[in-house]
């Protein structure tokens, strides 16, 4: 019997609906016929969040996530599934307030990048992924090094995300954008890149890259309804 997943969304609600989206995907391709996942969706309300990114009040968040995460499991979720690349940031906070398993996004990447026979790695994601510590020092545990686009390439890979992406809106000159960043990459020696923001996957995917592309979204749903099915890691 599948275990219920624990959707902690909202930031934003274009990722929620694709994680949604993939975890029901990969759940019919493993069990086939009319199955969906087994799921409970909690989502937050992304100004407020975005805020406390922007004014570093990142234990606010840390407190107010956690807070929605034991909300999960009182609804009744055998696991939590923190629908965002960006609020790893607070993880730990989030895992300790829970008695269900949280499942790490940026160890199951690392575990897929890893595989992959792949030890350095570029990273496309938000200012605060790409800058702060919290997703290179996770990768590392997996002897996995990441680099991440030089200034100003940052800020458009950030203002792509937060003007566009997560406004509903995709266009054309930012995927162009977005190649070239990949290519600069790849010259610095990476041998894949993570797609590393859930609403990028809208933007490029692996035909844009001329390195091996690692959706983190994907990857991550693909851990949860592994372990939801019993699969071990």
């Amino acid at each position: 019997m599948m275990r219920t997943i624990g959707l902690l969304g909202g930031m934003s609600w274009e990722s929620s609906a694709e994680y949604y989206r993939l975890l029901n995907e990969e759940t019919r391709k493993r069990l086939g016929g009319h199955h969906c996942a087994k799921s409970i969706l909690l989502t937050v309300d992304f100004a407020e969040i975005e805020a406390m990114q922007r004014e570093g009040r990142w234990d606010e968040a840390a407190d107010a996530l956690a807070e929605a995460a034991t909300t999960l499991e009182r609804a009744g979720a055998d696991m939590v599934l923190l629908c965002t690349n960006t609020m790893h940031r607070v993880a730990d906070a989030i895992e300790a307030a829970v008695g269900v398993p949280f499942v790490h996004l940026v160890d199951a990447t690392a575990r897929s990048v890893a595989a992959a026979g792949i030890t350095t790695v570029g990273l496309l994601a938000t200012r605060f992924t790409m800058e702060m510590d919290f997703y290179r020092d996770r990768m590392r545990r997996h002897g996995v090094e990441v680099v991440v686009p030089e200034e100003p390439d940052r800020t458009v890979v950030h203002d792509v995300i937060y003007q566009e992406l997560t406004q509903g809106r995709v266009e054309d000159c930012s995927r162009e954008e977005y190649r070239r960043i990949i290519a600069g990459l790849a010259r610095r020696g990476a041998q894949g890149v993570i797609l590393g923001c859930t609403e990028i996957t809208l933007l490029v995917g692996p035909a844009d890259s001329p390195v091996p592309v690692f959706d983190s979204t994907r990857i991550h749903v693909e851990a949860a309804v592994g372990m939801a099915l019993g699969v071990p890691v």
